[in-house]
């Protein structure tokens, strides 16, 4: 039990340095990271999962998220955090435009 305490504790820590808002037990947060005037009517998601901020796999980058939609000129862009004890964060970026 005690070894599983400080592997949360450890993975909560490692969470705290990253750029989004993260909590240490639960997060399911959007998180705005462009937008434009423009509208648009694709859209392409791409995603990328963590697992105790040590092993990361997916491709969550904007561009995947534009391939994947068939978007050449986005509107806007968006990262869904999901993450759950800092065990699993999974992140989503959204991309809609034309």
């Amino acid at each position: 039990m005690k070894k599983i305490i400080a592997l949360a504790l450890a993975a909560a820590a490692l969470s705290s340095c990253m750029s989004s808002p993260v909590g240490a037990l639960f997060a399911d947060n959007y998180v705005p990271q462009m937008i434009s005037s423009a509208g648009g009517s694709k859209v392409g998601t791409s995603s990328s999962t963590t697992y105790l901020g040590l092993v990361s796999q997916g491709d969550g980058s904007i561009a995947a998220a534009k391939r994947a939609g068939g978007i050449s000129a986005p509107s806007s862009v968006d990262v869904k955090v999901n993450n759950i004890l800092g065990i699993i964060t999974t992140y989503t970026t959204t991309v809609t435009g034309n």
